[in-house]
């Protein structure tokens, strides 16, 4: 009787240390989906040949990297939360924030001009983001 009470008594506590332990345990896919990302990459690029495009395509690429994040689980509540999450897998975080802020500044201030050269620096960071977190 007491062998049972005994092996019942392990096999919940091996159970509740599995739990603690996946809860602990930040799950991040081994591979993204490099196609999908391709794909939607050489759809971000295609804009870039008018002004407007250029716009777009900052803002755009912002989003895929988002997206690539959570994918990757970074935790965070914000974009810029979860690049902090991940500053340890980019190689150039200072040209991440870059085109993040970049990009916040062509949503949230409208009198902001994009010139052609900030357009190049950031969509080049984010294209190295996505690279880094095995996107691209």
């Amino acid at each position: 009787m007491n062998t049972i009470i005994f092996l019942i008594a392990a096999i919940i506590f091996g159970l509740l240390v599995l739990f603690i332990l996946s809860r602990l345990v930040v799950h991040r896919p081994r591979k993204l989906s490099q196609q999908y990302y391709q794909k939607k990459w050489l759809e971000i690029l295609a804009r870039v040949k008018t002004y407007d495009g250029m716009i777009l395509a900052v803002i755009d690429a912002d989003k895929l990297l988002d997206e690539a994040l959570r994918k990757r689980s970074y935790r965070g509540k914000t974009m810029g939360e979860r690049l902090v999450a991940a500053q340890h897998e980019i190689s150039d975080n200072d040209a991440i924030w870059y085109a993040h802020k970049l990009r916040n500044r062509l949503v949230h201030e409208p009198t902001t001009r994009l010139r052609k050269n900030e357009a190049k620096q950031a969509l080049a960071g984010v294209r190295q983001g996505l690279k880094d977190l095995g996107a691209l």
